[in-house]
């Protein structure tokens, strides 16, 4: 990850591998009302798909949020890094408390299911605590969303409680399922040997693998064996 502007002044833009997270643009408003006005993405948001005028004011608000002295949330447009232009999704960090912020994201249907959201995850996560100096991210997730659950828990946050009737979402009140992340745990997370990237949190108790992937333990025995 790089990141080529810093938190102040802005515009924010992050690098990795296959994506671009930047600062919103007002020309992003189309790309915008497709996400917040798609019930695939709302249904796991906090609030109802959004008509066009209701994309409009949210993008504004972003906007004009953008240039708060200190800023008071980092709510990036996420990108291909091949066509920045077109907004794949967004990724937020709502800063509040002592060093401490709230994790949100979205993708649009046809980003979801190729890891686009973890690569951007741990972007924003190193960003919050590497450049943001926070101590706490914490993400609240609808229970039903098991898709989400599974990848913070793969980042290292645990799980903490349920927050009853948390937001009131399509016409209903709705728990969300708190979890949380401390900076020095994010530190601690073992990296792979191959990459240096860290490694997911095993699904269940047990030892830690060394490499990221099969691909990488295997690329490493092969430098190994090469070496000698």
């Amino acid at each position: 990850m790089s990141v080529t502007a810093l938190p102040d002044p802005g515009p924010v833009v992050i690098h990795t591998e296959r994506l671009v997270l930047r600062d919103f643009v007002a020309e992003d408003l189309d790309d915008v009302a497709h996400l917040v006005g798609d019930d695939q993405v709302t249904v796991w948001l906090s609030f109802d798909s959004r008509t066009h005028e209701e994309a409009k004011a949210m993008l504004d608000g972003i906007l004009e949020r953008q240039h708060a002295t200190p800023r008071t949330e980092y709510y990036l447009a996420i990108t291909p890094a091949e066509g920045a232009e077109s907004v794949a999704g967004f990724i937020r960090l709502g800063l509040g408390g002592h060093q401490a912020a709230d994790l949100g994201y979205a993708l649009r249907p046809q980003w979801q299911g190729k890891g686009y959201a973890r690569e951007a995850t741990m972007a924003i996560i190193e960003f919050g605590f590497d450049k943001l100096g926070l101590h706490r991210i914490t993400a609240n997730i609808g229970p039903a969303n098991e898709a989400s659950q599974r990848l913070v828990k793969s980042l290292w946050f645990t799980y903490e409680g349920t927050i009853r009737d948390h937001v009131h979402t399509n016409g209903e009140w709705r728990d969300s399922r708190s979890y949380s992340l401390l900076a020095p745990e994010w530190a601690n997370a073992p990296r792979c040997g191959y990459c240096g990237r860290r490694i997911p949190a095993p699904a269940a108790p047990s030892r830690t693998p060394k490499f990221c992937s099969t691909a990488h333990r295997q690329a490493a025995y092969r430098t190994t064996r090469s070496a000698n």
